[in-house]
């Protein structure tokens, strides 16, 4: 690996995706786990989901569910059953950072970006190119 003349940066780490069967029952066993209700629910169409949060900042817990047997999600939870789907990191330019991973042979999952929770452009890179991890960058100025 190469080094470099900068010290590297600690990645902010945004959520960790949990695809569950029924938001409510996945809800309902974290908030009893976390001793709260989700700080946040909504549905996220470009996505196909409903998702529900937990926390505040950076850290948070995301569960997702299908909004229909189509949803990415749906595919995944037949694939894979419920579990962690995703992590998603914090980056202030998400095209500068998608031009990176490229640049290193990650793939990015089209649409190239997208309209993710909460309104932040997010984008995917594809889990065959980083060791099966399905990586989500959300774009967030205040990141770098």
């Amino acid at each position: 690996m190469k080094k470099s003349s900068q010290s590297p940066k600690t990645p902010i780490i945004d959520h960790v995706g949990i695809a569950v069967n029924s938001l409510e029952e996945g809800a309902q066993r974290w908030s009893a786990i976390l001793d709260g209700p989700p700080t946040g629910v909504e549905t996220v169409p470009s996505e196909g989901i409903r998702a529900a949060f937990f926390g505040e900042g950076s850290g948070r817990i995301e569960l997702l569910a299908p909004l229909t047997p189509e949803s990415p999600i749906a595919g995944f939870l037949e694939r894979r059953g419920p579990g962690i789907h995703h992590i998603c990191v914090r980056v202030a330019d998400l095209e500068a950072a998608l031009q990176r991973a490229e640049a290193s042979g990650a793939e990015v999952i089209p649409p190239r970006t997208r309209t993710g929770a909460g309104g932040a452009r997010i984008a995917f890179l594809h889990p065959g190119t980083l060791g099966g991890v399905l990586l989500e960058m959300r774009e967030d100025p205040t990141a770098g």
